[in-house]
């Protein structure tokens, strides 16, 4: 009987992987895509350039774009659409040219229409138990958003309500429907 062997892939292949408008992240040994589409892109900048222009000013911390990766406790390297890391996080405060070896104080993750509900949730318990303190998952075809500070203090925002950095980005409020439109 033939054996397969897989090979297991690091840090390296996924930053060998093509700039081709997909996602990559590393997971549990594979390289896994995430095709997204210009709507997902256009809600990731809206809410890159609200969060840059309440965060820079006051000198809260970092936003990073999903094109970044956070390397986490478990080996993975996890890509969220937009994040943010609290000032003084990083090592001299400044953010690294690889991946980040901490997990953000706020992860974001604008739902596509290819993303599979078992990997989002997947990725919000592994954000959790990172320390990720707050996860906004956005979902613009439904027009609603879903707050995580825990896996048993869950929210659900409609496009009337408010995406709230609470503790995390103190003072940061902005309507889901601007975020959205």
């Amino acid at each position: 009987m033939a054996t397969i062997t897989r090979k297991i892939a690091t840090e390296e292949d996924l930053l060998a992987m093509p700039r081709d408008g997909h996602r990559y992240e590393l997971v549990d040994g594979e390289i896994r895509v995430s095709p997204t589409g210009n709507r997902h892109g256009e809600v990731m900048a809206v809410l890159s350039a609200l969060l840059v222009n309440f965060v820079k000013p006051r000198r809260l911390g970092h936003v990073i774009s999903g094109d970044a990766g956070f390397r986490l406790p478990d080996k993975n390297v996890r890509c969220p659409d937009v994040s943010f890391v609290a000032a003084g996080r990083f090592p001299d405060d400044k953010v690294p040219d690889d991946f980040g070896d901490l997990a953000p104080d706020l992860a974001v993750e604008v739902l596509s229409p290819h993303d599979r509900p078992r990997h989002v949730l997947d990725k919000v318990g592994e954000y959790l138990e990172s320390g990720v303190r707050l996860i906004w998952v956005i979902d613009p075809r439904h027009g609603r958003a879903v707050v995580y500070r825990s896996l048993s203090d869950v929210r659900e925002l409609g496009a009337d309500d408010s995406l709230d950095g609470e503790d995390v980005i103190p003072g940061f409020r902005c309507a889901l429907r601007d975020v959205l439109s």
